[in-house]
């Protein structure tokens, strides 16, 4: 796919209307608006009637009252990967916990083995498949981790192909180190080794060649300590990068505090996260991210505590944690209705945490996830009549146009 070949969106798009939130700051515009494109940023916002004369010579483009919403945000995948692991999921139906699967060889260390054995080529065909399908449903912005190589030259295979999915596809790409991920199988018994390569070898190698855009540690009971988290996190900001965590996705080990210290865009997962874990986030300015598909994979029963994020204020983002053991999921809208329906989101909270708070998750708060002056052109047209069928829906695709990067990507809505 050539971006550069795709049509612009140049012009003046009129007789749309607004999703609640969908603008930036507390602009809000009732019933027929307009958008005016030029140089693929935005360049005005406003009533359908009040379009300046300044954009009289641009295109005009007839959104035919479409509902519109900000580009979508996926904040969270491990898009990049060789091989899938179904049987893992046949185990767990047949009462397999995380661990257990994990601890009889399966698990992440299943997936580095089908990694290390693709190449680079092989790896970018499979992720852009599975990508194409996250665009198609008006995704403009994602984040992509490693953390399937667990070696040097394997952990730069996979940031490598998710640069190139992001130029060839035309979108924003947020590229995430996450060697920290589980322990390979030739460190067996040297963990404090691991840690070691990962923070004075790994990291260091892949962020001078510019590979890097933030770092990640899986802290868990099977994966990584509160102290070898840290050393992690001291790496990173050694080399001025941004942290994150998956954090309390099964125990509470204290590490959404930990990353609050280390000013952390996000933390994710978070369904055992303490009411000191909420406090620290919200001191820091720091993002939770739900993850609804891991959370209805692994059947789990132990709710993210929603109530007290919303009490707190801190933002709720949502994602689709797409990885090929724990959330095999390429559709962010179903994520939204599951935010819903498992977590009791309401509609505008999902809605705002597959766009704007998810672009905050990944530092994008400036040019993505809401619709604003001096922004990329970044958003989707919807055939609905309300906002609500956004996350209402599940298992199909509502009608569609969606502006990436100031190109027409998609034009399925009547647009003249």
């Amino acid at each position: 796919m050539n971006h550069c070949v795709l049509p612009t969106a140049d012009g003046v798009w009129r007789h749309l209307r607004f999703a609640p939130g969908a603008l930036a700051g507390e602009q809000a515009i009732e019933g027929d608006a307009a958008i005016a494109v030029a140089d693929g940023k935005i360049a005005w916002v406003g009533r359908g009637d009040a379009v300046p004369e300044s954009f009289a010579v641009l295109p005009r483009f007839d959104g035919r009252d479409a509902l519109v919403t900000p580009g979508l945000v996926d904040c969270h995948t491990h898009l990049v990967y060789g091989g899938q692991r179904a049987n893992e999921f046949a185990m767990r139906l047949s009462g397999a916990t995380y661990e257990e699967v994990a601890k009889a060889g399966g698990g992440i260390v299943s997936s580095v083995r089908a990694t290390r054995e693709a190449d680079e080529d092989t790896l970018y065909a499979q992720a852009a498949r599975r990508l194409e399908q996250l665009l198609a449903e008006g995704v403009c912005a994602i984040e992509i981790k490693s953390g399937y190589g667990l070696a040097l030259e394997h952990e730069r295979k996979q940031l490598r192909v998710a640069r190139r999915l992001g130029e060839a596809y035309g979108v924003t790409v947020r590229t995430t180190f996450l060697g920290a991920h589980a322990l390979p199988p030739e460190y067996a018994g040297r963990q404090g080794d691991y840690v070691e390569l990962v923070c004075k070898e790994m990291l260091p190698a892949l962020a001078s060649e510019g590979l890097v855009d933030a770092v990640d540690v899986f802290c868990e009971r099977i994966a990584f300590s509160l102290e070898e988290t840290e050393r992690v996190f001291q790496a990173a900001k050694a080399l001025g990068l941004p942290v994150k965590l998956h954090a309390e996705q099964l125990s509470d080990m204290g590490g959404a505090a930990l990353a609050a210290r280390y000013g952390a865009l996000s933390c994710d997962h978070i369904e055992h996260l303490s009411a000191e874990g909420i406090a620290a986030m919200r001191e820091a300015g720091t993002t939770a991210v739900l993850l609804p598909g891991a959370y209805y994979t692994l059947r789990d029963t132990h709710l993210p505590p929603i109530e007290a994020l919303r009490a707190a204020g801190v933002p709720m983002a949502v994602s689709t944690d797409h990885n090929p053991g724990t959330s095999p999921a390429l559709s962010l809208l179903l994520m939204a209705n599951m935010a819903c329906t498992l977590f009791r989101l309401t509609v505008p909270e999902a809605i705002a945490g597959i766009t704007r708070h998810a672009a905050r998750a990944l530092g994008l708060q400036d040019t993505h996830g809401v619709i604003g002056v001096g922004r990329p052109a970044n958003f989707v047209l919807w055939q609905l009549r309300d906002g609500a069928e956004l996350a209402y829906w599940f298992g199909q695709q509502p009608e569609r146009t969606i502006v990436r990067q100031g190109r027409i990507v998609k034009k399925e809505v009547a647009v003249a």
